[in-house]
């Protein structure tokens, strides 16, 4: 009986998103076509300065349109395989770095189908293992899509599987839901003679073994640290799905750009869609400030990461955002009236 692993589900699609970093292939694309990204936003009902004063992410249906838009406005048919091709490490955000600290393929994949919905809303992965073959499916959350989006998914892990695996992958059988285009030229060039389509579902079938092929470079030392800190960062967002408070939100957001010292509030209310104004004025209303969000926020992850004998005091320091151990200290001694260490020695030493 094959064993089956699925990713799990983002809660409210409608509100599903797409990080920044996982539409730069699409921008990158874009640019080479010498399309004008104003056009290119207008097209796909975005305001027309959307891409050019970029959010920490996007709607996942604004993703979809500019895809479908720039297959238009560039007049290629392959648009999403080609978008696909230009994925690149930093285009996974977070758990892209994670991928880079797993010691082999299985533990990639494992760790794709947990965090991948921190670079997007967009479906999940899921893997069918049996002991001779197993099967990578992916699960649109928008099925209704044009097949760009399915394509570009497909490309993307393809080609970032070379590059991951530091050599080129053995072609494998690829199948997918959407009717076939006339011309296969592209597809057979990124996945080989084996694609197929009008198949119930969108996979890819290799031999079992190759889960077992180690990762070239992996820096296998960072893997806890990275992991914990996508843990706190899957958590926010899962709450913020659940609660869609703006107190939630602000939490959920800062939580996600803390160890890139984005956590400020202009970029917040940005990422939010929201003018700074309206932000603190929505705050006021909830009886809170941004500030007092963004300390306890800080505060709580602190004491978590503390927890976390893996997490050295300069970890902590760095995931929430601080540039000196120093200031982190500082803080942190307001916060509690001890010192990260001295607060750790006392109230988890003994667990």
């Amino acid at each position: 009986m094959p064993n089956s692993h699925t990713g799990s589900v983002a809660g409210n699609r409608a509100a599903g998103r797409v990080a920044a970093a996982y539409l730069q292939p699409l921008l990158e694309l874009a640019n080479e076509c010498g399309l004008d990204l104003r056009t290119l936003a207008t097209m796909a009902g975005m305001a027309e300065d959307a891409l050019s004063t970029l959010q920490e992410s996007i709607a996942a249906a604004d993703y979809i349109r500019l895809l479908d838009a720039g297959a238009e406005l560039s007049k290629d048919p392959h648009f999403g395989l080609h978008v696909g091709e230009r994925v690149k490490l930093g285009t996974y955000n977070v758990y892209g770095m994670i991928l880079m600290s797993c010691k082999d393929f299985e533990q990639a994949f494992q760790q794709t189908m947990r965090y991948e919905g921190l670079a997007h809303d967009l479906g999940r992965s899921a893997l069918v293992v049996d002991d001779v073959a197993t099967e990578y499916q992916w699960h649109s959350h928008y099925p209704q899509a044009s097949r760009h989006l399915v394509e570009s998914v497909f490309a993307g892990i393809r080609v970032f599987g070379n590059w991951f695996a530091g050599t080129i992958l053995p072609d494998a059988p690829v199948h997918f839901r959407h009717a076939s285009p006339e011309d296969l030229g592209e597809h057979q060039r990124l996945f080989g003679a084996e694609v197929y389509f009008d198949a119930t579902i969108n996979c890819a079938r290799f031999p079992t073994s190759l889960l077992s092929w180690p990762v070239p470079n992996a820096d296998v030392s960072m893997y806890p640290v990275l992991q914990r800190h996508a843990e706190q960062l899957l958590k926010q967002k899962q709450q913020a799905q659940q609660d869609g408070g703006i107190v939630a939100q602000v939490r959920a957001a800062i939580s996600n750009n803390m160890a890139q010292d984005q956590a400020r509030l202009p970029l917040i209310a940005q990422e939010l869609l929201l003018s700074q104004r309206t932000l603190q004025r929505k705050l006021s209303e909830a009886g809170i400030s941004f500030q007092q969000i963004l300390d306890q926020t800080r505060k709580d992850t602190a004491i978590d990461y503390l927890q976390k004998t893996g997490f050295s005091l300069a970890d902590i320091a760095f995931l929430l955002g601080y540039q000196e151990q120093s200031a982190f200290n500082h803080a942190f001694k307001e916060w509690t009236g001890a010192s990260p260490g001295a607060y750790r020695e006392k109230h988890f030493s003994r667990k």
